[in-house]
């Protein structure tokens, strides 16, 4: 079983951000690679420190951790696992800024720098029968890649470290600091031949597909993360992500509530009280469904698992089909004779008993 991401860090739940904060840079300066060279071992902690960090630094990720687990993160792309040491670097390098020196990326510890690009967003549009089913979409977006015939060198200033290191002799003793090199932005390169047609930093935009895999059961709003497909940095530097919106099409007879789906039925006067049979649309395709004959406006029937899917893997939601008894609005003279009758019979009397329960036991129910 996966290691605990609390006990990784070696703190309780209840801890605070910055308690969490202070464990996580405790151990990834214990464990950074400079420090530990050609220590697998070292290298192993270093990168769980770092997985766990990533959920339990983000407040929204680690209240889905508290609830499921690591069951919240698999699958769906939002985060934990699989983490490389260029993601660690890039996410997370400022934790270990101004320690003796070494950077992460850059600094006392030989390791050169290698900036990540920026990140594109793009918002994607999905109906409810793709969210409840899942879908591959295949989207054209333009990032900035190298151009080809692009050349760099060795930043001259910072000898490829990204970073200029500064000691200053204060009362308390001798300050090493660390700031950015102006020359080349951190990079550690600096560009050598620059084709035509791109930037100043070697770069052009490009238009790409990407392929992105849609989980079942995302949510209006939710973000997914498309690792490295974002724009290309110079040089020797990582691809930014490409981060995907939801955004989910309202449905003509379906309306959304969390995992559950709502259909509102509309049945003649005529079916209610001899019974019928319906077909109704599901996000799955179409059911037939029976109703009793009897049934009052307002009955809900649950067709269970007819929902969408948990983003989780916590099977799935109902579909509650509401029942409501269609009052004609106009009426002919044969009708109306017809109903002005069956006002005196006492059949038609209002009689509910106690299996008849009202518009607000019913919404009980259902929650319960």
């Amino acid at each position: 079983m996966k290691q605990d991401f609390y006990e990784i860090l070696g703190v309780s739940k209840s801890a605070s951000d910055a308690e969490i904060k202070k464990a996580y840079r405790k151990m990834a300066i214990k464990y950074h690679p400079d420090k530990n060279p050609g220590d697998s071992v070292a290298e192993e902690n270093f990168k769980k420190a770092a997985e766990a960090y990533e959920v339990l630094g983000d407040p929204n990720k680690r209240a889905k951790y508290d609830q499921y687990g690591h069951q919240a993160f698999e699958g769906g792309g939002f985060g934990g696992g699989g983490m490389n040491m260029d993601d660690i670097f890039s996410q997370f390098g400022d934790i270990f800024g101004g320690f003796g020196g070494f950077g992460g990326f850059g600094g006392g510890g030989g390791r050169q720098r290698r900036v990540k690009g920026s990140n594109l967003r793009i918002r994607v549009k999905l109906t409810l029968e793709e969210i409840a089913n899942g879908v591959e979409k295949k989207i054209k977006v333009k990032r900035k890649v190298q151009a080809p015939g692009t050349t760099y060198k060795t930043c001259g200033t910072c000898n490829g470290t990204g970073q200029m290191t500064r000691v200053t002799n204060t009362i308390l003793g001798r300050m090493q600091t660390a700031t950015t090199c102006s020359s080349c932005g951190g990079a550690g390169q600096v560009i050598d031949n620059r084709p035509a047609d791109a930037d100043g930093q070697g770069l052009k935009v490009s238009e790409e597909t990407v392929s992105i895999k849609i989980p079942a059961g995302v949510e209006d709003g939710m973000q997914l993360k498309v690792s490295g497909k974002g724009n290309e940095a110079p040089g020797n530097g990582v691809p930014g992500d490409l981060l995907v919106a939801i955004e989910e099409l309202e449905h003509p007879k379906l309306q959304r509530e969390g995992d559950n789906l709502h259909y509102d039925l509309y049945v003649s006067f005529s079916e209610a009280a001899l019974g019928a049979s319906r077909e109704i649309d599901t996000v799955s395709g179409k059911v037939r469904i029976k109703i009793d004959e009897g049934v009052q406006s307002g009955k809900i029937l649950r067709l269970r698992g007819k929902g969408i899917p948990s983003i989780n893997g916590y099977g799935k939601g109902d579909l509650l089909v509401h029942v409501n008894v269609w009052t004609p609005k106009t009426l002919n003279r044969e009708q109306r004779e017809f109903f002005e009758k069956m006002a005196k019979d006492d059949h038609f009397q209002p009689n509910p008993d106690n299996g008849d329960k009202s518009f607000f036991e019913k919404v009980k129910d259902m929650f319960s």
